[in-house]
């Protein structure tokens, strides 16, 4: 039986590779925003999907989230007051 490295959640419960994946596939939408209950920033994504650069700088971010720690994913897109964490 082969080793499953376990999820790292963070402590409400949302996983980086969740929100990385998210922002790889359907970030120009903001869905990997509305996952992390970021709401304000999933809208702008929303509103500005059209023009293209939602799903650019969705992209970035989800490399970026993938290849973080999850020390530092907790602190930048979790445990922040930020309504709007881009980078």
């Amino acid at each position: 039986q082969a080793y499953q490295q376990p999820v790292n959640y963070a402590p409400d419960g949302k996983s980086k590779v969740t929100a990385g994946v998210l922002a790889l596939l359907l970030g120009g939408l903001g869905v990997h925003y509305f996952y992390l209950g970021k709401a304000t920033a999933g809208i702008v994504f929303l509103i500005l999907c059209c023009t293209g650069i939602p799903s650019l700088l969705a992209f970035v971010q989800g490399i970026m989230m993938l290849t973080m720690t999850d020390e530092q994913f907790n602190q930048k897109y979790v445990n922040t007051e930020s309504s709007f964490p881009l980078f």
